[in-house]
């Protein structure tokens, strides 16, 4: 009754159409790395959860390349099918499909090649090297399936099959979660097991992804489509540019953080190696919530992105304002588990010693003070990126993490060791969320402007 009153029925339900599939699929894409942080905790113990910690930042750039084409294409896909343009929409289609093998094949060779010194740079200590490197040696062969599944995901939410794009990843959490105890505990093979584990599911989720893509609703993919063209490359790269900036943003916030960690941590109580196995922990627990807000941000691009380019724009503020309005709400439940249920979170990831658990609940508690803001920089850096505004939407990945955080990181930690750590991120998170409201609130006003403009032309 109050969404007919607001006048909010229709776009509610497309919300719940596309974000609802696409939370269940960043929940599960999550779940990936939660599932072997869970085993290998219990199986292993912090210094292996450590290990995937270091390991962590590949995947972050991994998903950064995958989102700056996934989300690029999928603007564009929508904004050519909202305007009727459908010869285009497959081209930009069939161009998807060879850069992301491209830039899969690309990155396994460099990370093959370099890995050594890429988790030194992420913060490896000579204790963890030896796990990380046989984790990540292994999870290293399932980057191209990583990348097809998610660029996939995104073409096929767009092409109005969310219930499918779910589908593709929850098959391979569902592989990874039954095989990480098998391989764990029945054949002992420790973070070795947790990484064959997760590859396998890539792979059949990225065969089942990749099926969909000749089966298009509103087009149908033929083989002169499929071919690399740079108009397109680089017009679905702009407008994806700000989602991966964001990811390579969290990427740097990794690599200092991990690195602040390790330094400032030997001159505490607590060592090197346990605050980046408890940060690794945290940061983690964190993703689920973030999962939740970035499949509201995918759910409400195609919306968005579609109405844009058939100039429906109160259409188009409406779903903005609509999604906002339930990312906060979700945003405030993980903040209050994160608060005040601390302790049960933490008891997931196994038993393990009283420093190890000291830190870590005061690391989730103040790191995570101010979480509940984050889905506003989120939502509103997609939602420009989706009305085909790439630099407003790149300048608000850059404020939390990049304008922020870092700085705050390296002088708080200067001044006030791993305290000062912890307190840089809530500082960040409330300054990007002032910094979001004020771009929102010119958006939604020049969307009322432009609304009215419209109808009184016709």
């Amino acid at each position: 009754m109050q969404e007919n009153i607001l006048g909010y029925e229709k776009e509610s339900k497309l919300l719940r159409k596309f974000a609802i599939p696409s939370i269940i699929s960043m929940v599960v894409s999550s779940l990936y790395n939660i599932v072997d942080q869970i085993f290998i905790g219990k199986g292993v113990g912090y210094l292996g959860n450590a290990a995937t910690n270091v390991a962590f930042p590949l995947v972050t750039i991994c998903m950064a390349i995958c989102l700056m084409i996934g989300i690029g294409t999928a603007s564009r896909f929508s904004l050519n099918i909202g305007a009727k343009k459908y010869d285009k929409a497959k081209e930009v289609a069939g161009n998807a499909i060879v850069l992301t093998l491209l830039a899969g094949l690309l990155y396994f060779v460099i990370v093959q090649a370099f890995l050594p010194y890429f988790l030194k740079a992420f913060g490896a200590t000579d204790t963890i090297m030896e796990y990380a490197m046989i984790y990540t040696r292994i999870t290293t062969f399932g980057i191209p399936f990583l990348m097809a599944c998610n660029v996939s995901s995104n073409l096929i939410r767009a092409d109005g099959s969310p219930k499918y794009s779910m589908m593709c990843m929850v098959i391979g959490a569902i592989i990874n979660t039954i095989l990480d105890p098998i391989f764990i505990f029945i054949f002992h093979m420790g973070v070795a097991g947790a990484a064959w584990a997760t590859i396998i599911g890539q792979i059949i989720s990225a065969i089942v992804a990749v099926a969909y893509l000749f089966h298009f609703k509103n087009i149908k993919l033929e083989r002169k489509d499929i071919r690399l063209s740079k108009e397109n490359t680089l017009n679905c790269c702009a407008i994806g540019m700000s989602s991966g900036i964001n990811q390579l943003a969290i990427l740097l916030v990794q690599i200092t953080l991990n690195n602040s960690l390790t330094y400032y941590g030997q001159y505490s109580i607590y060592g090197a190696d346990i605050p980046l196995a408890a940060c690794g922990i945290v940061m983690k627990v964190n993703s689920i919530l973030l999962a939740f807000i970035i499949g509201i941000s995918q759910g409400m691009q195609p919306i968005a992105g579609f109405n844009y380019g058939a100039k429906k724009y109160d259409r188009v503020r409406k779903i903005l304002l609509l999604s906002l309005g339930v990312n906060f709400v979700i945003s405030m439940i993980g903040w209050s588990l994160f608060q005040f249920k601390t302790d049960l979170v933490l008891s997931i990831f196994g038993s393990q010693d009283g420093l190890y658990f000291d830190f870590a609940n005061q690391f989730m508690k103040i790191f995570l003070a101010m979480c509940c803001l984050n889905g506003f920089q989120i939502i509103s850096s997609g939602f420009f990126s989706s009305i085909g505004k790439p630099i407003k939407g790149m300048i608000l990945s850059l404020t939390r993490q990049v304008l922020f955080l870092i700085p705050l990181l390296l002088v708080l930690g200067y001044f006030y060791g791993i305290e000062g750590i912890m307190y840089s991120a809530p500082i960040s998170d409330f300054i990007s969320f002032i910094v979001s409201v004020i771009f929102l609130y010119k958006e939604t006003r020049n969307l009322k402007q432009m609304h009215e403009t419209t109808m009184d032309f016709h």
